[in-house]
């Protein structure tokens, strides 16, 4: 199966090898036929501390680092390279 992956802001970057990225994600209402905004927060690994809080990062899934950690980001150089 695949490994998911997300994109979102880094809203914390107060943990060593840590960031909190908040995901949002749209969706219609079911019985408003609304459009409404929903976001999540995810902490994921970040190997170099390469990430500032307000940038932008790309999440994937891995087996679990810690109890809250189970998504690393993905290096800025690869991110560059998809675009």
């Amino acid at each position: 199966m695949p490994k998911r992956i997300l994109e979102g802001v880094v809203v914390s970057d107060k943990g060593n090898k840590t960031v909190v990225v908040r995901v949002e994600r749209t969706f219609l209402h079911p019985l408003l036929k609304k459009t409404v905004r929903r976001s999540k927060k995810y902490h994921a690994h970040d190997e170099a501390n390469a990430y500032r809080e307000g940038e932008r990062a790309r999440i994937v899934e891995c087996a679990p680092r810690s109890k809250l950690k189970t998504w690393e980001v993905l290096p800025k150089d690869a991110q560059s390279a998809e675009a």
